[in-house]
């Protein structure tokens, strides 16, 4: 079905799953939603919607205006690249004499013109620096409710090698299944041979497993950062604590003797680079 066009953009059509690509899609929420900069709550909302744009796999939260502080907006001219198709207006906040530019727009059409967007997911720049749902800081973008992250404890028999060398080897691993990703193999540290890797420093974060640390595989073309853990992860993903995961895209995995077929994910590409 096309986007219905109005004068202030593409109107945005109720949410059903699975979600067309190429439509702009909304569905309400019902999770307290607050962002703050310096201690300073600017969106506290308790009706916020889900918004998907065309092309985007995460969603961002809108909001009432009378739940977002607009009273510490000031108009913006549109950025040269917009890129939020349907925005009709941008916004710069000011907080104590900083500005935060382009942080907020508004769309165009009746169903979501007296919400305001607050930048959030790659954001390149200074912006809201916590961001919770009811009393529990997430992180990255908002959690997707059609996304699931099951991890269940295993018995399967996982070997992971790298350049033809086991690095892993364990029959208590931790499957991860997660929506629209390649399975991953959580593997105990007692089984995974440390002498192969060295910690990289790097840092990621997750909105549905938490913050990441890596480690890098010695002398194998391609083997930076592809190995990771979570030592505090968020609480549905408590099983995989300390266990290492390796990217199958570009190692080796073998379950219960049978060697798996390298998936293609959206880390393929950045992956196959480093190569």
């Amino acid at each position: 079905m096309a986007v219905p066009e109005a004068a202030g953009g593409p109107v945005p059509v109720s949410r059903r799953h699975p979600v067309p690509d190429d439509q702009l899609t909304w569905e309400p929420s019902e999770r307290w939603v607050r962002g703050t900069i310096d201690r300073t709550t600017v969106v506290d909302s308790r009706h916020p919607l889900l918004v998907w744009e065309p092309g985007r796999a995460v969603p961002h939260y809108v909001f009432p205006r009378a739940e977002v502080r607009t009273d510490l907006l000031e108009p913006a001219e549109p950025p040269a690249e917009p890129g939020h198709p349907g925005a009709v207006a941008w916004y710069d906040l000011v907080l104590a004499g900083r500005r935060y530019p382009k942080l907020a727009w508004a769309y165009g059409g009746e169903e979501l013109g007296e919400h305001i967007a607050v930048d959030w997911f790659r954001r390149p720049g200074p912006g809201v620096e916590h961001w919770y749902e009811e009393d529990e800081e997430v992180f990255v973008h908002p959690r997707d409710p059609y996304k699931r992250v099951d991890p269940l404890p295993s018995s399967r028999h996982v070997q992971v090698a790298v350049g033809g060398r086991v690095v892993a080897d364990t029959t208590r691993p931790v499957l991860l299944f997660e929506t629209r990703l390649p399975i991953r193999y959580y593997i105990p540290p007692e089984d995974v041979d440390f002498s192969a890797l060295e910690e990289s420093g790097l840092h990621t974060a997750c909105p549905y497993k938490g913050t990441a640390r890596y480690w890098s595989v010695k002398g194998v073309p391609g083997g930076d950062n592809i190995v990771w853990s979570y030592p505090e992860p968020i609480r549905a993903a408590a099983p995989i604590k300390n266990l290492l995961a390796f990217y199958n895209e570009v190692v080796d995995i073998t379950v219960d003797g049978e060697r798996l077929e390298r998936p293609v994910s959206e880390f393929s590409s950045r992956l196959a680079s480093r190569a």
